[in-house]
């Protein structure tokens, strides 16, 4: 396996990301020519700091089915608001496609993960790679360059409204708050655009209500965009892996035997890509 850590450095933005790659080699005995799908991994923490419990456990997970995989330590408050982590996931999509024949990666096959916070991330990716044009501008590329193949969204954040987890929103948008809060409620932004979605989440969970996802996925099955969602009746929020590999001390309850059956369920929506 390869890996590899890159900056992320983003044109007129002081911030810099950080990108960390688990990429398969090639055998000479098995398919030398082979291309794999890639999962661009985001991890939660609020917009305020990177979960390590939604990073390299999730990726050698799918680095172990078979799959290449990137996680994405993106900038967060105080340091950096909106949108730098948006132009900073652009990019890691950008420079994905523009090396897959180096990095042997089938180019239409790039699918964009998060976690809670992370899921807002990849969300927003998912409903904004074309509608703001700035993103392609700024990095020099066609639009078409940035398109998500998928979008797996685990516990997400999704809305501003009621259901909002707003403590997400107040570090994502610092200042501009009033003024960018109700276009953030990602819900509202879904287009014939938003690429086939995978959603999962825990009905008791309470810090990021199940009815994000709910709405995520009534929006989307709106358009008839392709979306496949699990709700598990137990569980509560940042699961992880729901096993022992991503428990921690401020997750005792992070172990769920009921819920860890979702990535066998992703790794099967992946092959379907």
């Amino acid at each position: 396996m390869n890996y590899q850590v890159l900056d992320v450095e983003v044109k007129d933005t002081e911030e810099t990301a950080k990108l960390y790659t688990y990429f398969l080699d090639n055998s000479r005995e098995i398919a030398p020519e082979r291309v794999r799908p890639v999962i661009v991994i985001c991890p939660g923490g609020g917009y305020e700091w990177v979960s390590e419990r939604e990073a390299e456990p999730i990726a050698l997970k799918f680095v172990g089915a078979g799959y290449h995989a990137v996680v994405l330590h993106y900038s967060v408050a105080p340091a950096a608001h909106y949108p730098t982590a948006l132009r900073q996931l652009a990019w890691t999509v950008a420079h994905l496609r523009e090396h897959a024949a180096e990095y042997h990666i089938d180019p239409n096959k790039v699918v964009v993960a998060g976690f809670s916070a992370g899921g807002h991330l990849a969300a927003s990716y998912g409903v904004f790679w074309k509608k703001k044009t700035f993103l392609a501008e700024e990095l020099g590329v066609d639009a078409e360059q940035l398109r998500p193949n998928g979008l797996l969204l685990s516990y997400p954040v999704i809305t501003s409204g009621p259901k909002a987890h707003r403590g997400s929103f107040t570090n994502l948008l610092g200042d501009r708050y009033d003024e960018l809060v109700d276009e953030m409620s990602l819900e509202n932004q879904v287009s014939l655009d938003t690429p086939k979605t995978f959603l999962w989440h825990t009905a008791p969970d309470d810090c990021v209500p199940v009815e994000n996802s709910i709405l995520f996925f009534t929006a989307l099955h709106a358009l008839e965009i392709p979306v496949e969602m699990h709700i598990y009746p137990v569980g509560g929020h940042g699961l992880g892996l729901a096993s022992e590999e991503t428990q921690s001390y401020e997750y005792q309850n992070a172990v769920r035997e009921e819920c860890q059956s979702w990535i066998s369920l992703a790794l099967s929506w992946m092959q379907h890509l």
